[in-house]
């Protein structure tokens, strides 16, 4: 049974703002929703630590998507804490080969060398997941009433979780930086907007967003996206 969510909120290089991660206390242990960039790991070590997570207790490591601010601290985590790593398989390029454009629309040479370079995202920090999740699959082994619903836009294998209580995890679909919107960063517009459809048809309560405040679901502007 879940029986708390702390929200970590960790730097990003340059500052260039934050990142959230989510803690998640079950009877089991602990389920850790993302994990930042490389760059903020001591950070991520002490907000671990202080919620009583250590190594053994880590049980899931769940990834929303395959980018270098959400999963650059996994493989890590994995071996030092011994949670396992659970993301979709139309991501796992992205983290095989440190390459967060692996399966997206491909930007201009100068912009993607720039990504490379502040992304702290080097061979230490590549991976294979223990386990690939599709949509509706259960993670009640590991201590949380919850399911995966897919939801891609932002990247190919993004996913989201929604728990029991109707809570959601929603990666960087939407973001709340001054308001609830579909993030800017897309590799398909069309699924965006298809998965907030999908996500406004279930019953929701809190969205928990990679970036920015969590918020009530009934405050995105569907119509506008």
């Amino acid at each position: 049974m879940q029986k708390e969510t702390k929200t970590i909120s960790l730097s990003l290089p340059f500052r260039m703002g934050s990142v959230n991660c989510y803690l998640i206390e079950t009877d089991a242990g602990f389920v850790l929703i993302d994990t930042g960039s490389s760059y903020s790991r001591k950070e991520l070590i002490r907000e671990l630590e202080s919620a009583g997570c250590k190594p053994g207790l880590l049980k899931l490591i769940v990834l929303t998507h395959g980018d270098f601010d959400h999963t650059g601290n996994a493989a890590y985590l994995r071996n030092a804490f011994g949670g396992k790593i659970a993301m979709h398989n139309d991501d796992l390029g992205m983290v095989e080969c440190g390459d967060m454009f692996f399966n997206r629309k491909k930007p201009n040479i100068l912009i993607k060398k720039m990504i490379t370079l502040f992304s702290g995202f080097g061979r230490s920090e590549r991976f294979a997941p223990d386990l690939l999740v599709k949509d509706g699959d259960n993670l009640s082994e590991y201590g949380m009433e919850a399911r995966v619903i897919s939801i891609p836009g932002h990247s190919k294998g993004s996913i989201a979780i929604l728990t029991a209580g109707a809570d959601i995890f929603c990666g960087d679909l939407l973001v709340n930086i001054d308001k609830p919107v579909l993030n800017s960063l897309n590799d398909d517009l069309a699924a965006a907007n298809a998965s907030i459809q999908k996500l406004a048809s279930m019953k929701t309560g809190t969205v928990y967003p990679g970036h920015g405040r969590p918020f009530p679901m009934h405050l995105v502007e569907i119509g506008s996206m």
